[in-house]
């Protein structure tokens, strides 16, 4: 194991303030948004009111992100001897919680879709989504597995498609009920895996049963069919199954440059389908314009960009492994909410990472940025980071400059 030391740096300190701008955005967002006609009182049933709820969870976020970044990254490393520690407990709660929210009686269906598992009295309306849980496990998990395995995951039989089995199962799983999230799943894995050194014919090798089983989801369920319809020509139905899509552009139209100002927005009085979560960043646009807009995106950009110094400062193959995760994950979903509310791609039921309504998503996006702001703060007091494999499609070196040569981003460390 090696002997780190740790101390805070500008890269760790600006992931957590910018996460917490973020949360502070979400809860100020949903607040204006949830001033809806069908909005629950405040003070009749806090309980059920959006913004009450967005406000506690994102404080909570904030206290999770600032204590996860200051707990060693390295209490989640997988250990020599034994396989019962917490990144593998994790994936097998991971894949339970998967298989319960399909059972009936047990997953609760919201919007269409069994997605949910309920906590406490259905009155509170409390719950969380395993597909969340699921972000989390397979970053841990992935990074920790290829960290111990170094240049075994070059090889096929026995290093890489173990673990694309686990991350099929996790995906097909999460599927069942939310493709949008499941290819978000599998992506982040694929590219955890060749972050790791697998080889890219070795992925490429299972593009056929992979777009295959995503033909499958998409043509099993009637609704996705119409979303994807929805998308190919919005206009041709705008009072029917592209509603949400016109809808969306339009509150985004309204807002113009500089908006209609905070609490102004008129889209949310009903037009607006899920204007608290999944379309939250097309309220932000009516209400702070577009320059509002890409200024959300900024913040975004800083945490992909500080996500890359993560990675250059993080001294061990599993650190680099998890802040590489945490980054691919942000920017991915981030830019496919984007592009579902600018009707860029199909809806797909994805929010804004910790501004979109949802307490099981920010809380575990501020616990994976809080991981990702501990693994720079990280140095090897002995000088040496252990042996570096070739494989892999970054490279990063202890205190190395942002920019990120090619040679290989993980590989096993004699010392870890």
């Amino acid at each position: 194991m090696l002997n780190l030391d740790s101390k805070p740096t500008s890269c760790s300190a600006t992931i957590t303030i910018v996460g917490a701008a973020l949360l502070s955005l979400g809860m100020v967002m949903v607040f204006s948004a949830s001033a809806s006609l069908t909005a629950p009182p405040i003070l009749q049933e806090p309980l059920k009111n959006s913004a009450v709820r967005q406000a506690a969870f994102s404080g909570i976020g904030m206290v999770t992100l600032l204590l996860v970044s200051l707990c060693p990254y390295d209490a989640w490393r997988i250990r020599r001897g034994t396989w019962w520690q917490p990144s593998v407990f994790m994936l097998i709660a991971v894949v339970g919680l998967l298989v319960a929210v399909l059972i009936p009686g047990i997953g609760e269906e919201r919007n269409g879709a069994r997605r949910w598992l309920s906590l406490g009295p259905s009155s509170l309306g409390l719950g969380f989504q395993p597909s969340e849980v699921a972000k989390v496990g397979i970053i841990i998990f992935l990074s920790g597995v290829c960290a111990r395995m170094g240049d075994r995951v070059r090889k096929f039989w026995t290093g890489l498609l173990p673990l694309l089995f686990i991350v099929a199962i996790v995906g097909a799983l999460i599927g069942k009920e939310d493709l949008g999230t499941a290819a978000l799943v599998v992506a982040v894995g694929g590219c955890i895996l060749l972050a790791a050194g697998a080889r890219w014919w070795h992925l490429g090798l299972l593009a056929i049963p992979i777009v295959a089983g995503l033909v499958y989801l998409l043509t099993a369920e009637q609704y996705r069919m119409d979303r994807l319809l929805a998308f190919r020509n919005p206009e041709l139905d705008a009072q029917g199954k592209s509603y949400q899509p016109m809808q969306s552009l339009i509150t985004i139209a309204s807002g113009g440059w500089w908006g209609l100002g905070l609490g102004g927005g008129v889209q949310k009085y009903g037009y607006l389908p899920e204007g608290r979560s999944d379309f939250i960043f097309s309220v932000i646009c009516e209400e702070l314009g577009i320059i509002g807009g890409l200024a959300v995106i900024g913040l975004f950009a800083v945490l992909i960009w500080q996500g890359r110094k993560a990675v250059a400062i993080a001294p061990t193959p599993f650190g680099r492994l998890i802040a590489f995760g945490v980054t691919i994950l942000i920017g991915l979903q981030a830019a496919m909410n984007v592009a579902v509310v600018t009707v860029s791609m199909p809806t797909k039921g994805i929010g804004l990472p910790l501004v979109s309504a949802g307490g099981s998503g920010v809380l575990f996006y501020s616990f994976l940025l809080g991981l990702m702001a501990n693994t720079a703060r990280y140095r090897s007091v002995s000088g040496a980071e252990g042996r570096v494999e070739t494989g892999g499609i970054f490279a990063a070196t202890q205190n190395s400059a942002p920019s990120i040569p090619l040679s290989g981003l993980a590989g096993a460390s004699t010392t870890q």
